[in-house]
């Protein structure tokens, strides 16, 4: 049923999505338009496309049965200096002069609780689901690494929340092997952490566990990746990231860890 109302309500999230989805769809006629966005590196029309597949075993901080799930994800990498995407990861550049990269970005967000494999009572809980979030990234590249901020919504509206990102990032080359070490911090706004880690009083009467409002938090992070060239068509790819659990997040009877962690293994063809 459609309903009509009389004065539009225009929140955060639909701002920035709507944001997005604007600088995603004209990039190359704003390259034109603005002096100095012709600064930017020219297309790279030799760019190369790799595609494979991806095994992530993500160790949860949820209390749950089998806190270790694995996933069997596609692999996709590309970047022409105006659009890009990495793994989860698609966007389309604003500025990109070596420099300077200021683009808008969407991707998967967020986390999963199955109550199927939650431990005692929380089986009783709601499920939480992934969602995917859209957002704009910032980085600048110095000669000591890279230093990134980024500030994403869920456009799906899973938790309604927003995210964002501190990050350092470095990038270490050994003949075939390339390494990119990384740290930082992710912001998690309220309306994030209420829908993943919060118990409303709904399900705290129907299941016995303890009701719990969450907060924001700041979850620090370490991360650190690899790809090694194994010839010139085959590649591989490995990822260990590392994330604590702040109070507002660990203080939920949904959580029995301080610490959430991934481990990816993965093999790509380059075209």
């Amino acid at each position: 049923m459609l309903k009509l109302v009389a004065q539009p309500h225009f929140s955060t999230r639909a701002m920035l999505s709507a944001l997005t989805a604007t600088a995603l769809l004209s990039v190359s006629s704003l390259s034109s338009a603005i002096p100095f966005l012709n600064k930017n590196l020219p297309t790279d029309k030799d760019a190369e496309l790799s595609v494979g597949v991806n095994v992530m075993a993500v160790k949860s901080a949820y209390d749950l049965e089998d806190s270790t799930e694995v996933r069997v994800l596609p692999g996709i990498f590309y970047d022409n200096n105006r659009i890009y995407a990495r793994g989860a990861q698609a966007g389309a550049y604003l500025i990109n002069d070596g420099v300077n990269q200021l683009s808008a970005y969407a991707q998967l967000a967020g986390n999963s609780f199955d109550p199927d494999d939650a431990n005692g009572a929380l089986q009783g809980l709601d499920e939480r689901k992934l969602s995917a979030e859209a957002g704009i990234s910032y980085q600048r590249r110095t000669p000591i690494g890279a230093f990134r901020g980024q500030f994403a919504t869920d456009v799906l509206d899973e938790s309604g929340g927003n995210t964002g990102r501190l990050t350092y990032l470095a990038k270490i080359t050994r003949n075939k092997l390339t390494v990119y070490p990384s740290i930082g911090f992710e912001y998690h706004d309220a309306a994030y952490n209420e829908y993943y880690y919060g118990v409303s009083e709904e399900e705290s009467a129907e299941t016995g566990v303890a009701a719990y409002k969450s907060n924001s938090s700041l979850n620090p992070y370490v991360s650190v990746s690899a790809n090694y060239d194994f010839n010139d068509k085959w590649a591989g790819f490995a990822n260990q990231s590392v994330s604590y659990v702040p109070n507002e997040q660990y203080d939920s009877p949904m959580v029995d860890s301080r610490t959430e962690a991934s481990t990816t293994l993965g093999l790509l063809y380059k075209f």
